[in-house]
């Protein structure tokens, strides 16, 4: 429901190739990256149906996954449909991320991704995410407890940011940390371009990732960072050289972006033969991720909590200003289906 046409031959593909994960495959190199507050599940079944092959999980703390109640009983909960799906873990303390990683892989998470990259002030003031760039001995000491813990049942990996800052110390901290996860036996790597003190300002550094692919050799690198088209994520592959890449914001409200990169890859395609959604298709996937979500979080709660992704599918609509303003005023269930009545079903 709500799927892109296939408007260009995909079995001849330039890039499109599967990429290992440890001992998984996974389809193609399009990856439904953590977001935290947005990749629940709901999220993650648009995405599949849309053509992602590999979701993961919304960051979420390790002391979360160890605290009894419902919260913790919702994160350990894997759906039979939801696979192969990563869990995204950051704490502050390396003697609970090993517990907790083996929590989520006895829960039937396939992949473990430990966070080095939120760059949230809450988490470098509470010593994690982005913050454990800047100590590579306390970086390598939460991956070898989550590799002792998880070794052999589930492969690990890691998401970084190019950095700290723009120090020579900074970067000489990353490769450190890059270095020491391959040879703790971690399966991939993902990097955005841009450091953690830049958060999302300015452009990621592509010629980074560039680098740190040709460091990396044969092993597995993901890029991310300013992906927000399919055009933006063939180019970061053929520019980098990395072997998938992982998409975020350009992912929020715009599923399509998965099967739009299988169109692009391919020989014959190119970016003027990417047909846009229609507003049948926009309203099915809305009505669609609505459903999940008032199946996950209940249909009273649902309008509340669809709100923040109607402001992004309203960007795909011809009247996206006013959509986006209708949806921004919703707080409840009823109103966000009378915007759909209103812009989706009566507009067409």
């Amino acid at each position: 429901m709500g799927s892109m046409p296939q408007s260009c031959e995909i079995a001849n593909s330039r890039i499109v190739r599967p990429i290992r994960i440890g001992p998984l495959e996974i389809a193609h190199p399009f990856v439904q990256a953590a977001l935290s507050g947005y990749t629940d599940l709901a999220m993650r079944r648009i995405a599949r149906l849309h053509g992602a092959a590999y979701c993961i999980n919304e960051v979420v703390l390790d002391k979360s996954v160890l605290h009894d109640g419902p919260w913790q009983r919702k994160l350990l909960t894997v759906a039979p449909d939801d696979h192969p799906v990563g869990a995204q873990l950051m704490g502050g303390d390396p003697t609970t991320f090993g517990p907790a990683a083996d929590r989520m892989v006895s829960a039937g998470y396939d992949v473990i991704d430990i966070n080095f990259g939120c760059p949230a002030p809450k988490a470098q003031n509470r010593c994690r995410g982005g913050f454990l760039l800047s100590e590579p001995e306390t970086a390598s000491a939460f991956v070898r407890n989550v590799v002792d813990a998880v070794g052999g049942r589930a492969p690990v990996t890691l998401k970084m940011r190019r950095g700290l800052n723009d120090t020579v110390e900074s970067e000489r901290n990353f490769f450190e940390i890059l270095d020491l996860a391959f040879s703790l036996g971690v399966a991939a790597i993902t990097v955005h371009g841009r450091s953690v003190e830049q958060r999302y300002k300015g452009p990621s550094d592509w010629r980074f990732l560039a680098r740190v692919k040709e460091h990396a050799g044969s092993r597995t690198v993901l890029g991310s960072g300013d992906l927000f088209a399919a055009e933006d994520c063939i180019r970061m592959m053929e520019q980098t050289g990395v072997d998938g890449v992982t998409i975020a914001r350009g992912s929020m409200g715009n599923p399509w972006i998965f099967n739009q990169c299988l169109q692009l890859a391919s020989v014959e395609c190119d970016a003027n033969s990417l047909i846009a959604p229609t507003i049948q298709q926009q309203r099915d996937t809305i009505i669609r991720h609505f459903e999940e979500t008032a199946k996950l979080h209940g249909h009273e709660k649902a309008g509340k909590l669809m709100g923040k992704f109607g402001v992004r599918y309203a960007s795909h609509h011809p009247k996206r200003k006013r959509v986006r303003e209708a949806f921004s005023r919703g707080s409840s269930t009823e109103q966000f289906l009378e915007v759909i009545r209103i812009w989706y079903d009566e507009y067409r």
